[in-house]
């Protein structure tokens, strides 16, 4: 049996990396779009960012649009190949093919 990448088991990273994860390979989300598309709130968005930040699974990006600070969150491609790693070895363990 496979054992499944901890940092992405977690319920809510999980639909982190499965949401970045149909973004291109180059592009970004803002975080409060993320937050929007994922129905969480910021605290909880930012901890669950934070875990997948410190695995390098995610960049988190803060810049400036004029005066306004933006936050942009993009799947790196170690995180990309966590995630597809991670949904093989969950086909496998339902008895599919990995």
């Amino acid at each position: 049996m496979p054992d499944l990448d901890p940092v992405i088991h977690a319920q809510a990273r999980l639909r982190i990396v499965a949401a970045l994860a149909t973004l291109d390979v180059k592009d970004q989300i803002t975080f409060p779009r993320l937050q929007e598309v994922l129905d969480m709130t910021a605290g909880n968005l930012s901890a669950h960012l934070r875990k997948l930040e410190d695995a390098d699974y995610v960049t988190v990006e803060k810049t400036h649009k004029g005066r306004t600070p933006v936050t942009y969150i993009a799947l790196t491609t170690k995180g990309r190949r966590a995630f597809e790693d991670y949904t093989a070895q969950l086909r496998e363990l339902l008895g599919g093919t990995a």
